[in-house]
């Protein structure tokens, strides 16, 4: 039987809080971004100065990719002002540093249903995330607790059998993470040679796909990053690859709309689970046939 107690946990609302009051919070998220359960970014910026438009609360930044976040707190209930200050503020750094992705974010301890109607309206062309942040107290201890009510809607591939929208080299792959991830993809796809000889590397602005025979068949693909390498493998779920892949012990990162595992490798998970991997390529591999 577990040890663990039951406790009950206080809601503190922060709206008017004098202790706990909106800088209190901007601090515990420049501290450990991790809490907002958006990935493990980094605190690029904080109060940071928008010409002609105030100042931006947090700029977060992931290290593993090329993607910002700009994220705005506002304690009580969410309103338009809050909205459109979030998408204004977003607008102004994509348009100052158009060299990143960026995703704005607005956090606040009541997103009602209104607004989150309206905030999904601009969801897939602005990329946009929610956060519905509590105050939680227990004893003399006090956390915030994060959940996420809208997500950024990513709008897909390109359709299968068409080129690539933008075409790059292996180069450009290679400035962008390293030469050493990048390798990696190389790695796969001599597992990949073993039950599809023909396939070949498609390097794409976005990812690094697979092409066979002259056409695009992207079953499975890689995006180099700086410390590892995201992999896609596009399969049917099941609760049979989830637990293969949670047996293997190897981070599984999302299963997204368009039907792939998205797992982040590096070189020992390449190394280690060579036959594994070759085995969930193979199985993407046949579904794509079908």
């Amino acid at each position: 039987m577990s040890n663990l107690k039951y406790v009950k946990f206080e809601r503190v609302p922060l709206g008017k809080n004098t202790e706990y009051n909106e800088i209190w919070v901007q601090s515990r998220i420049a501290e450990d971004p991790t809490i907002l359960g958006l990935g493990e970014l980094i605190l690029k910026d904080k109060e940071r100065f928008q010409p002609k438009a105030g100042r931006l609360d947090i700029l977060l930044q992931d290290p593993e990719s090329d993607r910002r976040y700009e994220v705005e707190v506002q304690l009580g209930s969410t309103d338009e002002s809050h909205i459109i200050r979030t998408i204004e503020y977003w607008d102004i750094e994509r348009k100052r540093y158009p060299q990143y992705d960026h995703t704005a974010v607005i956090i606040a301890e009541d997103i009602t249903s209104r607004f989150l109607n309206v905030i999904s309206l601009f969801n897939g062309f602005i990329p946009l995330v929610a956060i519905q942040m509590h105050a939680l107290r227990c004893g003399d201890q006090i956390s915030l607790d994060c959940t996420k009510v809208l997500d950024q809607m990513v709008l897909g591939l390109e359709a299968e059998g068409e080129p690539p929208e933008i075409v790059v080299d292996r180069a450009y792959w290679e400035n962008h993470a390293t030469k050493e991830t990048v390798e990696l993809a190389d790695r796969l796809l001599e597992l990949i040679h073993a039950f599809a000889p023909s396939v070949q590397l498609n390097y794409t602005q976005y990812y690094i796909g697979l092409a066979q025979d002259g056409r695009t068949n992207n079953f499975t693909t890689f995006q180099p990053q700086k410390r590892a390498l995201r992999l896609e493998v596009r399969l049917t779920k099941s609760e049979d690859v989830d637990k293969q892949i949670s047996e293997k012990g190897l981070d599984l990162t999302g299963y997204t709309k368009w039907g792939s595992y998205q797992i982040r490798l590096c070189k020992a998970d390449v190394k280690d689970q060579a036959a594994f991997l070759a085995e969930l390529m193979k199985r993407a591999y046949e579904e794509s046939l079908e």
